[in-house]
């Protein structure tokens, strides 16, 4: 985080201990990452800059979900869901003592995780960015299935056979330059996360487009994992939505600029 000085800190919440990191002072903002990375991944792969949303003078927590990165996690399917994984991001919050309303940041699966945390509690939010939305509703059952084979192959030959299968698949575009990385989650907890995964969608769209919360919403073109049709359905629900979608990695190196602007205009009231 540059000249920022980073505070890790810990909590524990249904039989895991998850880890995050505290950077910067001011209006409280919190992200959570995609599947299979963590923080420390994130940084490495250099996808998205932070440094212009804390120079704005923002604090951000930014916090590895559970088995990933540095946080523990068991073997449970139901532990991974976007439900449960929303469960950990409102309990995060209470770990914080946030008692006012406040932004939440989230990319693919963070951005499930964040959506159903803004649907459970919406009270406790102020505006919401939603990085990369990934499947739902129509595309979901596809991804759904091939995160159910990946769980059985893991199990069945192991994770590298997995990791093998994917880097068979074309990587889109817009991204070919970002490094790969290993899954953080262990191999003893991949099938769960994977089959948890499988059994998570995002809120109906009823429930979305009855929450009143501000969003920016942040995509990128040509990729089946993170289709352009879920932001734009999103953009149409949410009743107040901006959406920018990049077609080029440096048009993607934009988006902490964007951030940070968009999290610079006042909060809007309760």
């Amino acid at each position: 985080m540059g000249r920022h000085t980073v505070r890790e800190g810990r909590f524990r919440h249904r039989r895991a201990e998850l880890v995050y990191d505290d950077v910067g002072q001011g209006p409280l903002a919190v992200y959570a990452h995609g599947g299979f990375v963590s923080q420390s991944a994130e940084d490495r792969m250099g996808l998205f800059d932070w440094a212009p949303v804390l120079d704005a003078g923002q604090r951000l927590v930014r916090y590895d979900a559970r088995a990933h990165g540095r946080s523990t996690g068991d073997p449970v399917d139901t532990d991974y869901t976007y439900p449960s994984l929303a469960d950990d991001l409102l309990a995060l919050l209470d770990h914080l003592g946030a008692a006012e309303p406040l932004d939440a940041m989230g990319a693919s699966m963070g951005c499930g995780t964040v959506l159903h945390a803004a649907i459970q509690a919406p009270d406790r939010f102020s505006r919401l960015v939603l990085l990369i939305p990934p499947t739902a509703w129509t595309t979901r059952k596809a991804h759904a299935r091939d995160n159910r084979e990946s769980a059985d192959t893991i199990e069945r030959a192991g994770v590298d056979a997995w990791l093998a299968a994917r880097r068979k698949q074309p990587r889109p575009a817009v991204v070919a330059d970002v490094p790969e990385f290993p899954p953080t989650p262990a191999e003893r907890v991949l099938p769960s996360v994977l089959r948890g995964l499988a059994l998570s969608d995002l809120p109906s769209p009823t429930a979305i487009a009855a929450l009143r919360r501000p969003s920016l919403i942040l995509a990128w073109v040509d990729d089946p994992g993170h289709p352009l049709s879920t932001a734009e359905r999103l953009a149409h629900l949410l009743p107040h939505a901006d959406l920018h979608v990049s077609r080029t990695r440096a048009d993607i190196r934009t988006w902490g600029e964007r951030i940070a602007e968009y999290l610079s205009r006042p909060r809007p009231r309760p």
